[in-house]
């Protein structure tokens, strides 16, 4: 965690969305172990003589996938992309505040993600498109993307409540 985020502040609510969002980064962690999996036999199986037809394919949408698995954590546990340069010397408050733009600017591009994505995974579904080799419907891929999206956005909201008050002043910690 954040050394600002005091999970208290969100109550229940974003102590389920925390436990949610970390069991969904392991299990993108065990997607990217199956692809690495993929690949070492792949790799080996080429060494022999044998490919492994659709590695390609598997490792494209299972990268996707598990690297949108990871955003909902990095959101929580506020390890995302910081410019501590500009921050070292601010106050909590004002470290707050810049989290809270950012948490903003989080549930804003997870909620248009969703919407465009959702489209997305319909046209790719009514059009039938699928992987060239293994025929593997590619709108199968989107709907986890879609479930990471939506645990974004609740991940964005939390840290909107939890900031919130060491924004506004009102947290005794501050």
């Amino acid at each position: 965690m954040s050394a600002l985020r005091d999970p208290g502040h969100g109550g229940a609510f974003c102590a389920a969305v925390r436990k949610l969002a970390t069991l969904w980064a392991l299990l993108g962690g065990v997607v990217l172990l199956l692809v690495v999996g993929i690949n070492m036999v792949s790799v080996i199986g080429t060494i022999f003589g044998s490919s492994f037809p659709g590695d390609f394919e598997l490792t494209e949408m299972g990268v996707a996938v598990a690297a949108f698995t990871f955003l909902p954590f990095c959101q929580v546990s506020g390890a995302n992309v910081t410019a501590d340069i500009f921050t070292a010397g601010a106050s909590k408050r004002w470290v707050a505040r810049f989290t809270l733009l950012g948490a903003l600017v989080a549930l804003v591009f997870s909620v248009i993600l969703i919407w465009r994505m959702f489209f997305g995974m319909l046209d790719q579904r009514a059009y039938d498109y699928t992987t060239a080799i293994l025929a593997v419907p590619i709108w199968y891929a989107f709907l986890p993307v879609l479930v990471s999206l939506g645990l974004l956005a609740l991940a964005a909201l939390c840290t909107l409540i939890e900031e919130g008050r060491i924004a506004s002043g009102s947290d005794a910690h501050v």
